[in-house]
């Protein structure tokens, strides 16, 4: 329990809540929860579902409906082919899925490569493989892309597994198929398993559509994708991801929650199907949604003198904070004196300082607010 430090999400829940307690409205661009509610027909899929006494049984694994629903997407989205029955396996949503993972791939001081700054999820599943982290800084010179050339041969060699993220989180960065075609090559080289989490797959902008890790030659060989319904369809509370890919790894993944799990409850698989075959209307109309906020946030923003950079997908804003603080300093400094919640970029990882992650979770209207309210910090601070 020593590796399981409170979380800064639950610090910044317990401030804000103090300075709500005196009276201050909070303007909360923290954490990434959609904020958008699943579209009409997903929610019509799962309360009648609900409603029928005989779905309440344990389900154990993914439904064969569920399973084909995802192989159907790739094929269509991103053209890739999926065995329904071999390479595809369901997860209580991706943060379950990535703790778990390092299990199957690593044994306790084992090493794990690690981007940094990147999603706290990684670090608690590495604790509880009790592997070893080795972490790879992105830059933002390299695009917010690891170099794999600046991992020493003799970590390489020791390395179970590499954990990569894009469109990522927090960072913005896009991983294209040249640097993939590079992992691949790593991967091989050195018998090291990749896991792309691609959480923001449907979050692109400006027609920049990301690509799937599984659609490059070669990726299914070494390893697998995970993806939540959580972001990209709004079904964050109903608990429901997949990872797919590489036949082998996936049996063994299979193996692992057979003895963890005893499946997600069968309406809110059957919601996900629905969510799958409305994906590309459902998707314009997210990407749309979040376009049009970050365009207007990063406009109020700049209007105050806070330059950052417009990313060309996720849901957050990888923003550079002022010089002579520390992100977490600023964060706490921004809800004190503009009641505006956002992440420091410390807690993603040490090249994580020197920045705050905001989420574009809330209406038009309250970005702006929240970007006039923290005009009150620049003037001071600029």
């Amino acid at each position: 329990m020593n590796k399981f430090g409170p979380s800064i999400f639950s610090e910044l829940k317990s401030f804000k809540q103090q300075k709500e307690a005196e009276g201050k409205r909070i303007i909360d661009l923290s954490l990434g929860s959609p904020d958008l509610p699943p579209a009409d027909v997903v929610r019509n899929e799962l309360a009648a579902l609900a409603a029928d006494p005989a779905q309440y049984g344990y389900t154990l694994s993914g439904t064969k409906a569920f399973y084909e629903a995802v192989s159907k997407y790739y094929d269509r989205v991103y053209g890739v082919s999926l065995n329904p029955n071999t390479e595809i396996i369901h997860a209580m949503g991706s943060q379950e899925g990535l703790v778990h993972l390092p299990l199957v791939f690593a044994d306790p001081g084992d090493i794990v490569l690690v981007t940094d700054p990147g999603y706290t999820a990684y670090e608690t599943g590495l604790a509880v493989a009790g592997a070893e982290a080795y972490y790879m800084p992105l830059l933002k010179e390299n695009h917010f892309l690891p170099d794999l050339t600046a991992i020493p041969a003799d970590i390489a060699k020791k390395a179970r597994l590499m954990i990569l993220n894009y469109p990522g989180n927090p960072v913005a960065g896009q991983a294209d198929e040249s640097f993939f075609k590079k992992v691949i090559a790593f991967a091989k080289k050195y018998q090291i398993a990749v896991l792309h989490d691609a959480a923001y797959s449907e979050f692109y902008y400006d027609d920049s559509e990301p690509l799937s890790f599984l659609a490059v030659p070669g990726a299914k060989e070494v390893g697998i994708e995970i993806n939540s319904l959580s972001k990209s369809f709004s079904l964050a509370g109903a608990r429901i991801a997949y990872i797919a890919g590489n036949s082998e790894i996936i049996a063994m993944i299979t193996r692992l929650k057979s003895n963890l799990d005893y499946g997600v409850f069968a309406p809110i698989q059957s919601a996900a199907i629905t969510a799958f075959n409305h994906a590309e209307e459902i998707g314009r109309h997210v990407r749309a949604t979040f376009q049009r906020r970050r365009d207007i946030f990063i406009n109020e923003l700049d209007k105050i003198g806070w330059k950052v950079d417009r990313p060309s997908g996720g849901m957050f804003i990888w923003a550079e904070i002022p010089a002579g603080w520390t992100s977490k300093e600023f964060a706490f400094h921004c809800i004190e004196e503009a009641g505006v919640v956002m992440v420091p970029g410390s807690a993603f990882g040490a090249t994580g300082e020197g920045y705050v992650r905001i989420a574009l979770v809330q209406s038009e209207d309250m970005l702006v607010e929240a970007a006039k309210r923290l005009q009150t910090v620049f003037s001071a601070v600029l």
